[in-house]
């Protein structure tokens, strides 16, 4: 097996978390610390994926020609901006 050389701020840390009473161990600790890594990885694996779909919805609504022309989207941003700016806020460094 090998040995984890944990530095003095991950003891302290390890330390501050058995005294809240929540773990009683440095292994508890540790194997929460796993848990969460695993949950936050099955998260941002299942936003990835949305993410995908939602990109290949985009392509299938280009590839029909249902797309916003970006001239049209880049022009109206442009006038909303102008119009935040005109009523006293400042958006844009000049």
């Amino acid at each position: 097996m090998n040995t984890i050389q944990r530095t003095p701020e991950i003891e302290d840390l390890i330390a501050q978390q058995i005294k809240t009473g929540k773990y009683q161990d440095d292994l508890a600790v540790i194997q929460e610390g796993l848990s969460l890594l695993a949950e936050r990885d099955r998260i941002y694996r299942g936003r990835f994926e949305e993410l995908k779909r939602e990109v290949m919805i985009g392509v299938e609504e280009l590839r029909r020609q249902e797309g916003i022309n970006a001239e049209e989207v880049f022009s109206e941003l442009e006038e909303d901006l102008q119009q935040i700016e005109a009523k006293g806020f400042p958006m844009s460094q000049k």
